[in-house]
């Protein structure tokens, strides 16, 4: 019944009147995402009738109505089939101000009108497949990013931002083809990074560091939605991005870390706006070739060290211990350098280990990004094993039991989710330089065993990559509790993990025996 007095209403002509009945029908029906299929027809005939009147010249807040109802009727695939047309499409196109020949975005009075284009268009691009192909042959992507440069320094305009990033999220996810477009011809890296440092207000102090307020206010709830949907178009963007060739490329990707770790270091207007926030950004960083990492970290600055230093002179000289935790605990530094947003990944990795469920969804990415970060930085990697795994005091308790990141990632050795196993698993192994006598120390030989299964590696020995030597950090506690040397030597097994046939085992051990007891 309503489509129907809405349509017999739309179908006579009045502006007016138009306004006060799609009105009526938009408050009715904003939270409706199911719609009854014995209207089915009538619907469509009110897609097709509300195209018509947005072609004529009416008062703003009339086509703002109109598109209010049509961003509702679009939610119903079946609806979108005969009213999704190339000439349904320009209109929508023209409406957001997307055509080439608009040139600026001086009246404040269309904005609603834009954004609500933009609203419909999301809709209907992700629910037509007939839209999506007129995407590409209106070429929506190139015309998205010309309106991101009109208003990309411009504040008030945030809600158009945001729905001309989620639009072309939703392209480049739907739109392989699209993602290399973005990524070389319209040169969608540098322009969504803008956008990004756009929103985040960023102020350069060097090259790739940027100055950081830790007093000052969060993010709006507008500059936090844009921030995400820019987070997610640049992730398509950068899905395939797994080496850097060129120079240029490699400056623009560090630009990008450094604006990552910008958000890191920042707070949305709310804990679960920040924890999207983070989410993101860890998935976005994911794609970062692993050499422009290094960024994620930076040295301290003159107003950093001066703290420091005030706050080391107020302890008293014999406090040894306070001085080192304080310089360690309170400014998270290591070696000279500010680990602010290592922190911060590695209290989101545990936040997501507490949550215990969607660990492949929610915790692989961070997990993954902080075992490449750990070997291929040194820095990071020190840092990491100084906060997961720092000397072994607790020896009476199973590695597996207590409430440490150590216990919890031990844990998650033996999860039945075989990628959440071995992501961990790896990570642990890698802090430990990928020597299996340093990982069986921390995890015991049990959790260890799947990993060490993989790669050969159960008689012992250590993996593939070179890290180097550090001192010797076994605690009394351990080297009181730790059994002889023999007997952590797996008898019967052969360097690559098979067992040794028995016979052989006894000779090799007979030989043994009859060497340590030779004196001179």
């Amino acid at each position: 019944m309503d489509e129907e007095r809405a349509l017999y209403i739309v179908r006579a002509g009045e502006a007016g009147a138009i306004e006060r009945v799609l009105r009526d029908y938009s408050d009715k029906h904003r939270a409706t995402f199911k719609f009854e299929s014995t209207d089915e027809d009538k619907r469509k005939k009110l897609c097709e009738g509300i195209f018509k009147v947005l072609v004529k010249d009416i008062p703003t807040t009339c086509q703002v109505s109109c598109l209010e109802v049509l961003r509702i009727l679009s939610r119903d695939k079946k609806v979108l089939v005969p009213v999704t047309t190339k000439e349904n499409m320009q209109i929508l196109l023209r409406l957001a101000k997307l055509n080439e020949s608009d040139d600026s975005l001086e009246k404040v009075s269309e904005f609603p009108v834009i954004v609500e284009s933009l609203k419909c268009l999301c809709n209907i691009v992700f629910n037509s497949q007939m839209a999506q192909q007129l995407s590409l042959e209106l070429n929506l992507a190139a015309k998205l990013c010309n309106l991101l440069r009109k208003c990309k320094d411009r504040k008030f305009i945030n809600d158009i931002k945001c729905f001309d990033l989620r639009l072309l999220f939703l392209l480049s996810l739907l739109h392989t083809d699209i993602r290399s477009q973005l990524r070389y011809e319209l040169q969608g890296l540098p322009l969504l990074t803008q956008i990004l440092e756009s929103a985040f207000s960023i102020k350069w102090t060097d090259e790739y560091e940027s100055a950081i307020d830790h007093n000052g206010p969060p993010l709006s709830p507008q500059e936090t939605d844009c921030a995400i949907e820019a987070l997610k178009a640049l992730f398509n963007v950068t899905v395939d991005s797994w080496k850097v060739h060129k120079e240029s490329d490699s400056h623009q990707f560090r630009v990008m870390a450094a604006v990552l770790r910008h958000c890191l270091l920042i707070v949305g207007p709310t804990e679960d706006k920040t924890e999207e926030l983070h989410s993101n950004a860890v998935n976005l960083l994911s794609n970062v070739p692993v050499s422009c990492l290094d960024v994620l970290i930076c040295p301290l600055t003159h107003e950093e060290t001066a703290q420091e230093a005030t706050t080391l002179d107020e302890l008293p000289s014999d406090k040894t211990a306070e001085k080192e935790t304080v310089l360690k605990n309170n400014t998270m530094v290591y070696n000279g350098m500010n680990m602010e947003a290592i922190h911060v990944l590695l209290n989101f990795m545990e936040k997501r280990i507490d949550k215990g469920s969607s660990y492949r969804e929610g915790l692989t990415p961070v997990l993954s990004l902080l075992t490449e970060c750990s070997r291929a930085h040194r820095n990071i990697r020190k840092f990491l094993k100084d906060q997961v795994l720092p000397p072994l005091r607790d020896v009476t308790n199973r590695p597996e039991v207590g409430s440490t990141v150590r216990n919890k990632l031990v844990r998650l050795m033996t999860h039945v989710d075989l990628g959440v196993k071995q992501i961990a698993a790896e990570f642990l192994f890698v802090l430990c330089k990928e020597r299996v006598d340093s990982l069986l120390k921390y995890t015991g030989y049990g959790n260890a065993a799947g990993l060490l299964a993989a790669r050969g590696l159960l008689a012992g020995g250590r993996g593939d990559n070179w890290y180097s030597e550090d001192e010797d950090t076994d605690t009394e506690e351990y080297k009181n509790a730790k059994p002889k040397e023999e007997l952590l030597k797996p008898m019967g097994l052969k360097p690559d993990g098979t067992i040794t046939p028995l016979e052989e085992a006894l000779n090799q051990y007979s030989v043994i025996e009859e060497t340590s007891s030779d004196t001179d």
